[in-house]
C-alpha cells in the first residue's frame, strides 16, 4: 500500500458534485433517490452520452448541484463518455447549468468492488475532494459478501459510506458525508497493470466472500442457457413474444373503456351541442382524432412497465450478448447494440447512442439503420392493423406484433450488410461487455418509468397530436360542396315511396348519404390531396384515406390513426368504437378499406418506411451531411414500397384480397 501523500482536508461547500463510477452500480439510482428524480438508463455501456444535473439539500438549507456523468469502464479509454468525464471533472465542458465541479463520489458496486476499483483509482488521482459510496450493500450481504468501510476508507484515504440505494439503506450517513468529502491522502498507481494489482491488494485488506455459492451456480447456469447461440435467441424470441402476448391480453380491457370513454364523449357532445361548425369540430376532429390515439396508452404503459422489470433483473444484458453474436456477419459492430436497442423507444436517442460507436463506419452503418428499428410512435399503427387482421385473437396479434419487430431488425441487418459491402467498406470491432448481477426487480422503478413514458404520450397527444388533428378536419371539412346529382335523385326516389314500404326508402336514404359524404369528402382539400397522389400508392392498394394517412404520418407515424378515425369516424353516425368504425371503413366506390391483403401490406410499409422528419434532422447532424439523411429516407421508403408491394400481390395471387 502507499503512504500517505498529504493529509486529508476538508473543503469549502463544492460548486457541484460529479456522480461517477461504472454501468451497473446503481449510480442513476443513487442519484434519483438523492434528488427526488426518475431519470432513466439502461445497464449498458455506451447509453448514456450526456450529463444529467439534479440538485441536493445538505446543510443549512442550500441546494448543491449533482451532475450524473456518464457509466464509463475507464476514464482514459477513447469513447465520447470518458472523455465527458474526463473534461466535467476537468473542468473544461459541464452542462448548461451546472457550475464547476468541485467534489467527486464514486459509486462502486459492493459485489464487485475489484472491477471497480480501478476506476476509483484513476478518479481519486485527480485530487479532487472525493467521497467513496458503495452501493448494493443489501444485495452484496445476501450474497455473503462483507465489506468493512472503515478499513476501505484508510486504503483509499477519503471517507467511505455504505448504502443501497435501492432500499434508501444508510442514506442519512450519505447526506452527512456529502457536506465533507475529503483530498485524497493517498495516492493510487499510474497505470493501468499497477492500478489492478493496487484493486486486489486493497480487496484483500476490505472485504471477504465465500468461495462459491449454490447462488454463483445458479447464475452460472442462466449465463450459459442465455447467452447460448441457439438457446439464447430462441430464449429470446420466446420472451418477447410472451411480453407481447401479456400486452395484448391485458391491455384490451382498459383499451375497450377508454374507446367506451370517448364514444360516450362524442355522443354527449353531439346531443348537447347545436349543430354547427363547433359542434363538428369537438366531435370529429378533437374527440375523435385525440381518443383514436389515447386508445393505446394502456398497451405502450404496459410495454414500457414490463420491459422496466425485465431489464432490472440483468437479463437483457445478456440479450445483448446473444445480439452481439448476431450483429459481426452483418458488419455491424457490437458497440451497435446499445443504439439499436434505444432506438425501439426512439430513433432519436438512438441514434445520438452511435457516438459510442468507436470505428466511423461502424458508426454510420448503425445511423443509417437504427430508424428500421420499432419505435413507440408505431405501436398505435401495429396494434391498429393487427387487431383488424386477428380480430378476438390476442396469440396470432402478439406473433404479428413480434414479427414486425422482427422484420424491422432485419431489414436494418440486411441494410448494414449492403452498406458495408459497398459505401462502407471495413471490418467491425468486438465489444466487450458486462453481466450485471441477477436481481429482483423493483416495480417501484417499473412504475415511475412508465408514468413518466405515458406522461410524455398524453402530452403529446394533448399538443401535437390534437393539434394536428383540427388541421386535418379542417381539410377534410372544408370547401363545402353541393351534393351530387345521384344522391339528390336517391333523396326523391326515397321520398316518393310509400309510408308501408319504409325500409326501401331508408336504403334509398343511406345510399344517398353515403353518397354525399363520399362527394364531400373527395372534394374537401384532403380528399383533393389524396386524390392527386393515391395513383402512386394504388399498387399497395391504398385508396384516397390511406393516402392520406400514410402522407400525414411523415410528420409522426402515430397520427395514422387519427387521420384514419378523423376521416372514417367523422363521416359516421353511430355512436360506435374506434375500431369497429375503422373496420367498417370504406371506400369512395363503397368496397372495405382494410382488406387483408392492404393490411399486411400497410403493415410491412409502415415497419421499414422512414416517417420521422425529425430523425432525418438528427441522422444528418450525427452523420455529418444532409446526403446521409437523402440516402436513408429514401433507401427506406423505397424499400417499404417494393416490399409492400410484394406483400400485396402475393396474397392478392392466393386469393386473400
Amino acid at each position: 500500500m502507499d503512504a500517505p501523500a498529504s493529509q486529508p482536508t476538508q473543503p469549502t461547500a463544492p460548486s457541484s458534485i460529479a456522480l461517477l463510477g461504472n454501468p451497473n452500480v446503481g449510480k442513476t439510482t443513487l442519484f434519483n433517490r438523492l434528488c427526488a428524480l426518475r431519470q432513466k438508463t439502461s445497464n449498458f455501456p455506451g447509453t448514456t452520452q450526456e450529463a444529467r444535473l439534479g440538485w441536493v439539500t445538505l446543510e443549512h438549507d442550500t441546494e448543491t448541484c449533482l451532475v450524473d456523468l456518464p457509466g464509463v469502464y475507464s476514464l482514459e479509454l477513447d469513447l465520447t463518455e470518458s472523455a465527458l468525464c474526463r473534461d466535467a471533472l476537468d473542468g473544461k465542458a459541464m452542462p448548461p447549468g451546472a457550475a464547476p465541479v468541485g467534489a467527486q463520489v464514486i459509486v462502486v458496486d459492493a459485489a464487485n468492488l475489484v472491477r471497480n476499483l480501478v476506476i476509483a483509482g484513476q478518479a481519486l488521482r485527480r485530487r479532487l475532494p472525493s467521497l467513496v459510496v458503495v452501493n448494493m450493500i443489501d444485495s452484496a450481504r445476501r450474497r455473503g459478501v462483507h465489506v468493512d468501510a472503515d478499513a476501505l476508507s484508510q486504503c483509499l484515504g477519503v471517507p467511505v459510506v455504505l448504502v443501497s440505494a435501492r432500499s434508501g439503506e444508510g442514506f442519512d450517513a450519505l447526506r452527512a458525508a456529502l457536506r465533507s468529502p475529503a483530498i485524497p491522502s493517498r495516492t493510487p498507481p499510474e497505470t493501468l497493470d499497477g492500478l489492478e494489482r493496487w484493486a486486489d491488494e486493497v480487496y484483500a485488506h476490505v472485504g471477504s466472500a465465500p468461495e462459491s455459492s449454490r447462488r454463483d451456480r445458479v447464475t452460472d447456469r442462466l449465463d450459459r442457457a442465455f447467452t447460448h447461440p441457439v438457446l439464447g435467441v430462441t430464449l429470446f424470441a420466446l420472451i418477447m413474444t410472451g411480453l407481447f402476448w401479456v400486452i395484448f391480453r391485458l391491455a384490451a380491457y382498459p383499451m375497450d373503456w377508454i374507446d367506451m370513454i370517448f364514444a360516450t364523449l362524442g355522443g354527449a357532445a353531439e346531443s348537447l351541442l347545436p349543430a354547427g361548425i363547433l359542434r363538428d369540430l369537438l366531435v370529429d376532429g378533437v374527440i375523435a382524432g385525440v381518443g383514436a390515439t389515447l386508445i393505446f396508452l394502456p398497451q405502450i404503459c404496459l410495454l414500457f412497465f414490463l420491459i422496466s422489470l425485465l431489464e432490472d433483473t440483468g437479463y437483457l444484458a445478456r440479450a445483448a450478448f446473444v445480439i452481439d453474436r448476431l450483429l459481426r456477419p452483418f458488419g455491424l459492430s457490437g458497440h451497435a447494440f446499445v443504439p439499436l436497442l434505444s432506438s425501439h423507444a426512439c430513433a432519436l436517442p438512438g441514434i445520438m447512442a452511435a457516438r459510442a460507436v468507436p470505428d466511423r463506419r461502424d458508426r454510420l452503418a448503425t445511423i443509417l439503420v437504427a430508424p428500421f428499428m420499432s419505435c413507440t410512435a408505431r405501436i398505435p399503427v401495429y396494434v391498429l392493423l393487427t387487431t383488424l387482421l386477428f380480430p378476438e385473437r390476442p396469440a396470432m396479434q402478439a406473433i404479428a406484433f413480434t414479427g414486425c419487430y422482427a422484420l424491422g431488425i432485419l431489414a436494418g441487418l440486411i441494410s448494414s450488410l449492403v452498406a458495408r459491402r459497398t459505401i462502407l467498406r471495413g471490418a467491425s470491432r468486438p465489444m466487450a461487455l458486462e453481466l450485471p448481477t441477477y436481481r429482483a426487480p423493483s416495480v417501484r422503478t417499473a412504475l415511475l418509468t412508465t408514468y413518466d413514458r405515458a406522461k410524455v404520450f398524453v402530452r403529446k397527444a394533448g399538443t401535437m397530436i390534437l393539434a394536428i388533428s383540427i388541421v386535418l378536419w379542417w381539410l377534410g371539412e372544408y370547401p363545402h360542396s353541393d351534393p351530387p346529382p345521384q344522391a339528390i335523385e336517391l333523396r326523391e326516389q326515397a321520398s316518393a315511396i310509400e309510408p308501408a314500404d319504409a325500409s326501401a326508402a331508408l336504403e334509398l336514404a343511406d345510399e344517398a348519404d353515403r353518397l354525399e359524404a363520399s362527394h364531400s369528402a373527395r372534394q374537401s382539400f384532403l380528399g383533393r390531396l389524396g386524390e392527386g397522389l393515391s395513383p402512386v400508392f394504388a399498387p399497395l392498394g391504398y385508396d384516397r384515406q390511406l393516402t392520406i394517412g400514410v402522407l400525414a404520418s411523415f410528420a409522426a407515424r402515430e397520427v395514422f390513426v387519427t387521420t384514419m378515425a378523423v376521416q372514417v369516424v367523422g363521416t359516421d353516425e353511430d355512436d360506435e368504437g374506434v375500431f369497429d368504425a375503422l373496420k367498417g371503413a370504406r371506400r369512395d366506390d363503397g368496397s372495405p378499406v382494410f382488406t387483408p391483403s392492404t393490411s399486411w401490406s400497410l403493415l410491412v410499409y409502415y415497419v421499414l418506411a422512414m416517417q420521422c422528419l425529425p430523425t432525418l434532422v438528427v441522422t444528418a447532424r450525427e452523420a455529418g451531411g444532409a446526403k446521409w439523411a437523402f440516402l436513408q429516407l429514401a433507401w427506406m421508403c423505397g424499400l417499404a414500397y417494393i416490399l409492400a408491394l410484394i406483400v400485396r400481390q402475393a396474397l392478392l395471387a392466393m386469393g386473400l384480397a
